[in-house]
């Protein structure tokens, strides 16, 4: 709240300097002190007088947080592009008759009056200096610790820590300033909306940052993540599903712990449900592409029981014949990198229907490519089905050729080879 109180003040005062502004051109040209504005009246004289007062008695601007004024309450929070856009928002949540009676005080003034307080906003302006995000980020955290903060400014203050958390120097920082521990606490929460305003700011932090998902998993937030990714509210699910992914991406000690929690049975009761939403669907099949491109960047790792289950493998394979162009490409994804583990091909094959799945999408895609409005993109995705199409069969040639080997061997009589037998021949 203290925060839209300070933009309250700041607006104010901008208001006041542009108008003094306006009047005191007019006041040079004219050589009278009136508005020709009909029915327009602007900021007050007295009012940014008793702000210059406020502001000089302070001292600086910390008198400003802490005011009460119900007027500012219905603030919105972001910011203004503009000074003039300052000058309309003080407008519209000032009371007109004021305005209307400081406006005619105003025009009383002569133009070196004018010029005088122009000069004093322009000095008031420049003593209410934005604080700065670790400042603002304090602010938000110190809302969020007041356990009988209302709801709805609870949820503001997530907001704009969910924005500040973005700069990743500002991420570093919410865990020293105590702000990491408050935020995995607000996962508890009984409104869901205050639960998913947590995991985006969990996921916004950890985004390719090694040090907060350090942070995080030792505060164990990651199991209470899994649990939300099964809610029945889909923005919590995707939020969370979100923050799992930005939280074990390239951390290994996360990934382990994600499976210790049993995540990648949350990922196939995903993937497996055709009723649930695709949004959530999306997001579970990229987060299993990301685990086997991480896999496959460090080969030396053990890879997962997970990775060779063949309901698993089904589940990802089925989600090529859906009818969202997005999720099948997004599927396409997970099943390139997973071609690519040592997964077994007749499993594909046999078990999961990838050679009839992958056909049935190559028509669908050449019917796309002819219609004008999805063409292009139909096109990206064939590219892409082609790709995988030849690491399938590439990968279903190995392992033929591998059995014609062993045939061959067998029928020869040959044993396994060894440095013993390499020159015996067939």
């Amino acid at each position: 709240m203290r925060l839209m109180i300070a933009f309250t003040t700041i607006a104010a005062a901008a208001a006041a300097a542009l108008a003094l502004s306006i009047f005191a051109a007019r006041a040079s040209a004219d050589g009278l002190n009136k508005s020709a504005s009909t029915g327009l009246y602007w900021s007050t004289a007295k009012e940014e007088g008793d702000l210059v007062a406020k502001a000089d008695a302070a001292g600086d601007s910390s008198l400003l947080w802490d005011d009460d004024d119900e007027n500012h309450r219905d603030f919105d929070a972001g910011g203004f592009s503009s000074l003039d856009g300052m000058l309309q928002w003080a407008i519209g949540h000032s009371d007109p008759s004021k305005l209307k009676e400081a406006a005619k005080d105003v025009q009383r003034l002569s133009p070196d009056e004018l010029k005088k307080r122009h000069m004093e906003i322009k000095e008031l302006m420049e003593k209410l200096k934005m604080p700065s995000d670790a400042q603002l980020m304090r602010i938000a955290i110190d809302d969020l610790k007041n356990s009988s903060l209302p709801s709805e400014d609870r949820l503001r203050a997530l907001e704009e820590l969910s924005t500040l958390v973005e700069p990743i120097d500002n991420a570093n920082e919410l865990h020293k300033l105590g702000g990491l521990i408050i935020v995995i606490k607000q996962l508890n929460h009984p409104e869901q909306e205050v639960r998913t305003a947590s995991a985006l700011i969990l996921g916004k932090a950890c985004q390719n940052n090694p040090v907060v998902q350090k942070q995080v998993l030792e505060l164990d937030a990651l199991a209470k993540l899994i649990k939300m990714a099964r809610s029945e509210f889909v923005e919590e699910a995707i939020k969370a599903l979100f923050a799992i992914s930005a939280l074990i991406r390239n951390n290994f000690v996360g990934q382990e712990l994600f499976y210790a929690e049993a995540g990648e049975l949350m990922i196939q009761d995903i993937l497996s449900n055709s009723s649930i939403d695709i949004r959530i669907q999306k997001k579970s099949v990229l987060l299993v592409a990301d685990l086997a491109e991480c896999q496959l960047e460090n080969g030396s790792n053990p890879e997962p029981l997970f990775f060779h289950n063949r309901f698993f493998l089904r589940s990802v394979v089925d989600l090529l014949a859906s009818v969202d162009l997005d999720l099948q490409e997004k599927a396409l994804y997970a099943v390139k990198n997973l071609l690519q583990l040592r997964t077994e091909a007749l499993v594909f094959k046999e078990f999961c229907g990838l050679d009839a799945a992958l056909e049935k999408m190559r028509q669908q895609l050449q019917q796309l490519v002819m219609e004008e409005n999805d063409s292009e993109y139909a096109k990206d995705v064939e590219t892409l089905r082609g790709e995988v199409e030849r690491i399938f069969i590439g990968k279903l040639n190995k392992m033929i050729g591998r059995i014609h080997n062993f045939l061959h061997d067998s029928q020869c009589g040959i044993r396994p080879r060894s440095a013993a037998n390499m020159d015996l021949q067939c």
